[in-house]
């Protein structure tokens, strides 16, 4: 397996690495440090829902032939266990229409066990975001 972090800075920040992202399918894993930890020594919820949400943007992704983005639209997330050590999260892309693909994820620990999972609608896109300049407003609009 090769795994390769993801263009993403914040991702990096994180110490995040894709395993793969193929077919609808995709993995990714973080080995926990205390930076990445609450009060009770176990995963952030943040760092989980980030977890989720990168893992089932990028299995949409690998939907498309076109190579676009995709925007998250909508997440519901569930947590089950405390996430502790290395933690892989896995994301299934489970429909998928012109303009939108849902995905379902799930985080599990070192031994298999589930910690977490989400589903999510993300919105697929078809431009970069917009350069603008240092200090403008971003409007937040599509175009």
């Amino acid at each position: 397996m090769t795994q390769r972090q993801l263009n993403i800075p914040f991702l990096a920040d994180l110490g995040v690495l894709c395993n793969y992202m193929e077919g609808g399918r995709s993995e990714i894993e973080l080995d926990l440090h205390k930076r990445h930890e609450n009060s009770w020594d176990m995963a952030h919820g943040g760092v989980l829902m980030t977890l989720l949400d990168v893992a089932m943007a990028i299995a949409g992704r690998s939907t498309d032939a076109e190579g676009r983005g995709v925007v998250t639209i909508e997440m519901k997330t569930s947590f089950m266990a405390p996430g502790r050590g290395k933690l892989r999260a896995r994301g299934v892309a489970v429909h998928r229409t012109l303009t939108m693909v849902f995905c379902e994820g799930e985080i599990v620990d070192a031994d298999d066990k589930i910690v977490s999972k989400a589903s999510g609608t993300f919105k697929f896109i078809n431009r970069k975001p917009p350069k603008r300049q240092i200090g403008a407003a971003d409007s937040g609009a599509d175009g």
